[in-house]
């Protein structure tokens, strides 16, 4: 038994695990009239955009997008998430924050125990590998991107158009592209929000390697709202970073992060290839011979679709 006593199962049953490529019952309209696909996303970053003062601990920026498949994500990720917070808090008007769970502060301070501390990451873990989303993540290297492009570029834009276009990539490979598929994120601020507006409606408009429009629409999310999908993008994207700077440094959380990216091989390739794919780097680092392959792609690259 737990150490608060009797809880929730996260989970009924392994079989009833809705796969991220599932489609729609009969009950739904036809695929023309439909005009949302099936999958949302939830976006969130690590670290601070800006080149103005580089953190020495901490040197890049991190943009994260979980995909999930909205009936998947209805009727299993939200009830997973509530009964975790049922079981640890007795309600559900808390928010999961990585920083503030890494630092045992407010609300997680219990978890200065370490027993329940590690009964708790487990039963986290556990939904965060029992979820099934697709991940698409660009980790921004800012001090070669400061000596590259300036200390007036924008971090989280230059991610943002890298991580949009992957996107559209697997949306193609679920035959969704063509359908308005929404973008949340967290607000952070009115000119911050605006900005980003800005730059994500003009990457959508065409702004992008490949000239496209992106059926995508962005929807900001208040800090205080609780929505499960963004508190899972929140804990996704320090270990992300964190295996960038220290790869050989054990990472439990970047381990079960690597059966997520977005692959070129699909379901069988699933925590294989996804580098360039679903883990960017930025600025790619430059081959050292004609024969060396770069080691990441460029804002203008596009991850090749399955």
């Amino acid at each position: 038994m737990s150490a608060f006593g009797m809880q929730y199962s996260l989970f009924e049953t392994v079989e009833d695990e809705m796969p991220i490529d599932a489609v729609g019952s009969t009950s739904v309209p036809s695929e023309e009239a439909r005009r949302f696909s099936d999958f949302i996303v939830y976006v969130d970053e690590s670290g601070d955009h800006s080149l103005a003062s580089i953190d020495a601990d901490y040197p890049v920026f991190v943009l994260a997008l979980c995909v999930f498949h909205k009936r998947h994500y209805s009727e299993k990720v939200i009830p997973a998430v509530e009964k975790l917070k049922f079981n640890y808090f007795g309600h559900d008007n808390v928010v999961l924050h990585e920083h503030e769970i890494r630092k045992q502060k407010n609300a997680f301070s219990f978890l200065s125990n370490r027993a329940i501390r590690t009964e708790f990451m487990t039963q986290l873990s556990a939904i965060m590998d029992a979820s099934n989303y697709i991940l698409i993540t660009c980790v921004v290297d800012k001090h070669r991107l400061s000596k590259a492009q300036g200390a007036n570029s924008n971090s989280y834009h230059i991610a943002l158009g890298i991580c949009l276009e992957s996107l559209r990539a697997f949306l193609v490979e679920k035959g969704q592209e063509n359908m308005l598929t929404h973008v949340v994120v967290e607000c952070r601020g009115k000119k911050e929000d605006s900005e980003l507006e800005l730059e994500f409606r003009r990457i959508c408009d065409g702004d992008n390697s490949k000239g496209l429009h992106l059926p995508f629409d962005i929807v900001f999310a208040d800090k205080k709202t609780n929505l499960a999908g963004l508190q899972l993008a929140d804990l996704v994207a320090r270990p992300v970073g964190l295996n960038y700077l220290r790869p050989e440094q054990p990472n439990q959380a970047f381990s079960v992060l690597k059966r997520k990216f977005y692959c070129s091989g699909g379901r069988k390739k699933v925590g294989e290839d996804y580098e360039n794919v679903g883990l960017m780097i930025y600025p790619p680092k430059k081959a050292k011979s004609p024969d060396e392959p770069t080691e990441a792609v460029t804002p203008t690259g596009n991850p090749q679709s399955t």
